[in-house]
């Protein structure tokens, strides 16, 4: 049996190594400090031992003949989960960025945003490293528009949606922290800021139903079906997650960040809609995961409950975090909208686009990337049984 007993210990110093490596790695964030937890213990929201959405929601949903078929999906459609060629964009340097009159926004890929409304600048979730991962993980297969980041403009905030590595990018947060005014995000981020030499006076954290001013351009920190944490080797348990109405006295925006489809897009619209746009998750779904990431038809739904006019689709277009085509969230999300009379607002990567406006960009320019007209795709996922 020693040999048992030598297994035993083997898999307890990797096991023990690997915590420590995470706790002395600066990527992987910071944990919250005993007054922080006592505040979040005292949320709606935290219940047992760490936050949780009011329905029950699972990271992943486990079963044989769901495995069987995506396996054998994958081998017999071989989803193309990287384009062929590079994705046209629209260069941007800071002159032009410091030049935008009106309300505007601008989709850097996946799900990072330069917002302008009412004259406030904002990052939204911006992730402008290779990786999703500070090990591995999955790399960018779009360049970005700009040079680099000196070729942003100063920012009034940076505002988040919660922690994971692709929404949360350490060398991202270090590159900019002395160029922004304020980091604005839910519950539980503020430990991972800090840790990256944030100032502790910048640093705003929202529990859901919270909102806060700035210089006129109202954030309310509203509901998503997601979770959090920045482990590799344990999933949940970090802060809380959230989506972000962003209004001023004449336009408003939602933005989704991560979630899976749920009732509180119906709430939020009730409460807060409508909007002139939605920026909407699409991409990175599966039927196993589909609680927390939702599928192109949801999307559209979502969208419709929110009371939204303009859907513009984020969390594609960049990494490959799920076995799908990389065309296949906004291929399906066309069909959808097209069905239910929803307009799309469907730019490159670096275009810009006036909130409000009637002039979107609509040109299919993913169409032009790789032969994907005849190409059926890689679903990842079945349409829900509940949706109408």
């Amino acid at each position: 049996m020693m040999w048992l007993f030598v297994l035993i210990c083997v898999v307890v110093l990797l096991a023990v190594g690997l915590d420590l490596f995470e706790k002395v790695y600066p990527p992987f964030g910071g944990k919250p400090s005993p007054e922080d937890m006592k505040r979040y213990r005292k949320s709606p929201n935290y219940k047992g031992t760490k936050f949780q959405y009011p329905l029950e929601t699972k990271m992943f949903k486990p079963s044989p003949g769901t495995l069987i078929t995506a396996i054998r999906e994958y081998v017999q459609r071989k989803p193309q989960l990287k384009p062929e060629r590079a994705l046209p964009q629209v260069k941007l340097d800071r002159k032009t960025m410091e030049e935008f009159q009106e309300d505007t926004v601008v989709w850097f890929g996946h799900s990072s945003l330069f917002l302008q409304m009412g004259g406030v600048r904002l990052l939204v979730d911006p992730v402008f490293g290779d990786s999703t991962s500070p090990i591995g993980g999955s790399k960018r297969f779009s360049e970005l528009p700009f040079s680099s980041l000196d070729e942003l403009p100063p920012m009034d905030a940076i505002v988040l949606s919660h922690d994971h590595f692709d929404h949360l990018d350490y060398g991202t947060i270090r590159q900019l922290k002395d160029r922004v005014g304020r980091f604005i995000g839910p519950l539980g981020i503020r430990c991972h800021l800090e840790r990256w030499g944030v100032a502790p006076g910048q640093i705003e954290e929202c529990d859901w139903g919270e909102a806060l001013e700035l210089q006129g351009v109202r954030l309310a920190c509203v509901p998503a079906r997601h979770f959090s944490g920045r482990s590799l080797f344990k999933q949940g348990g970090g802060g809380l997650w959230c989506s972000w109405v962003i209004a001023t006295s004449e336009k408003r925006v939602y933005f989704s960040g991560d979630s899976g489809y749920g009732p509180h897009f119906k709430e939020i619209g009730e409460k807060y809609g409508p909007f002139d746009l939605t920026l909407m998750e699409c991409g990175q779904y599966d039927d196993r995961w589909w609680d927390i990431h939702m599928l192109p038809e949801q999307t559209a739904r979502a969208h419709l409950d929110v009371r939204g006019n303009v859907l513009l689709p984020i969390h594609w277009g960049t990494f490959a975090l799920a076995m799908h085509s990389w065309y296949d969230p906004v291929r399906r999300l066309t069909q959808e909208a097209k069905q239910r009379g929803i307009p799309l607002a469907l730019p490159k990567i670096g275009e810009p686009v006036r909130i409000g406006g009637s002039d979107y960009p609509t040109e299919a320019w993913w169409k032009t990337v790789d032969s994907v007209q005849n190409v059926p795709g890689f679903r990842g996922a079945r349409p829900s049984r509940t949706m109408k």
